[in-house]
């Protein structure tokens, strides 16, 4: 898509956001509005969840089974529990906000079946690796004093880094498929790509994105022996050849510009300063809904919950705003790189659809994980305006 020379780089932007039309930018503002409130209501849903466990006593009556409650398997078994039995009470919650409103949005096709088989596989992972994650966290408590806090962040980076190992080759086969990228033009331009950012040939796929969502999307994932392009075949469908570069080029800046040990550097830290807030929130937070547990007892994990779900929200803009960051170099590392500032803004508007173009700028530093569609489309146009090379 060409630009009219005669429009100034924020006319071309704005330009290119018009062109989904008045009916598509209200449906999007619509969706994107309604996460927000999602947000905040899902602060009281986590709120509801520990309630219930509480006043039954549900974490309480499994830990009695067990001769001794604070040994390692009675920990990991009461906080495997804990999140199965939180994952079933908040069920109706979560179909309505990850299922019904994506199809309400016409952003997922999903059957319902299929999704709640998803949801069990990773409800099924997340209650072996956040058991063990748990009862290590625990055990810290119990053995290392007040300075568990510390200890706790550090394995919340080693977890971190495990899954980024992980994750590409172990779990997220278990949601799609992944075929290597057949022959052709496509191919070709992830390989230039791949060369630039040093991924192995034998590391780009297509996936069956479409079974989940209908979101224009592409990634790279893993770290290492496991890092690898993959791209939706959503995106192979929608996209131009040039749209596709421009994406898969942004992708590959954050692997190239090494935004994934960025945040396993930040995420421990994030996890220390919860896990010191929590030191100290615990009590008071337990009497206000009515358990007698104590910091280092599995039980306790719905006190756990509301904490965390608050300071979750709390900590939004920051996680945000960082996030953004990356988001503002990547962009800027595909015009550097792959050039095509016409196609990546063209791409970009494809995910208006799901993240309103067009927020205030109070919306886009509380809630947006990546800068306005609007505001990343002048940047190319901006880019484009300096480099008069660019085809």
């Amino acid at each position: 898509m060409t630009m009219a020379s005669t429009l100034t780089p924020a006319q071309q932007a704005a330009q290119l956001v018009d062109t989904l039309g008045p009916e598509a930018l209200a449906k999007a503002e619509a969706y994107t509005t309604g996460n927000h409130w999602v947000l905040f209501a899902g602060v009281g849903v986590s709120l509801l969840v520990a309630i219930i466990m509480v006043r039954l006593r549900l974490l309480d009556r499994i830990a009695a089974r067990f001769g001794k409650p604070q040994g390692f398997l009675a920990t990991v078994t009461v906080s495997a529990a804990f999140l199965l039995l939180s994952t079933l009470i908040a069920l109706p919650w979560t179909i309505y906000t990850d299922w019904q409103r994506e199809r309400a949005y016409d952003l997922s096709s999903q059957p319902l079946g299929d999704f709640l088989g998803q949801l069990a596989i990773g409800e099924s992972i997340g209650m072996v690796v956040g058991g063990l994650f748990l009862a290590g966290v625990y055990a810290l408590i119990r053995r290392t004093g007040q300075r568990w806090w510390l200890w706790s962040g550090g394995l919340a980076g080693i977890v971190t880094l495990v899954t980024l190992l992980a994750g590409p080759s172990l779990i997220e086969p278990l949601f799609n498929e992944y075929r290597p990228v057949p022959p052709g033009e496509v191919r070709t331009a992830l390989e230039e790509i791949a060369d630039d950012v040093g991924i192995p040939h034998d590391r780009i796929f297509m996936y069956d994105g479409s079974r989940q969502s209908d979101r224009f999307t592409a990634n790279v994932s893993g770290i290492g022996p496991t890092a690898r392009i993959a791209i939706a075949d959503v995106a192979l469908k929608q996209a131009s050849i040039d749209e596709v570069r421009a994406v898969t080029g942004h992708e590959a800046g954050h692997y190239k510009l090494g935004h994934v040990w960025r945040y396993t550097v930040i995420l421990p830290l994030l996890a220390m300063l919860f896990f010191f807030l929590l030191n100290r929130l615990f009590a008071p937070t337990a009497r206000l809904l009515g358990s007698d547990a104590r910091l280092d007892e599995a039980r306790g994990l719905p006190v756990f919950a509301v904490v965390g779900s608050v300071l979750g929200l709390l900590a939004t803009p920051l996680t945000n705003s960082i996030t953004r960051i990356g988001e503002t170099e990547a962009d800027l590392y595909s015009l550097q790189t792959v050039n095509e500032p016409d196609a990546l803004a063209s791409a970009l508007v494809k995910t208006a659809e799901y993240r309103y173009p067009r927020p205030s700028a109070l919306q886009e530093v509380l809630f947006y994980t990546h800068p306005s569609v609007e505001k990343r489309a002048l940047m190319a146009m901006e880019w484009k305006a300096t480099h008069p090379e660019t085809p």
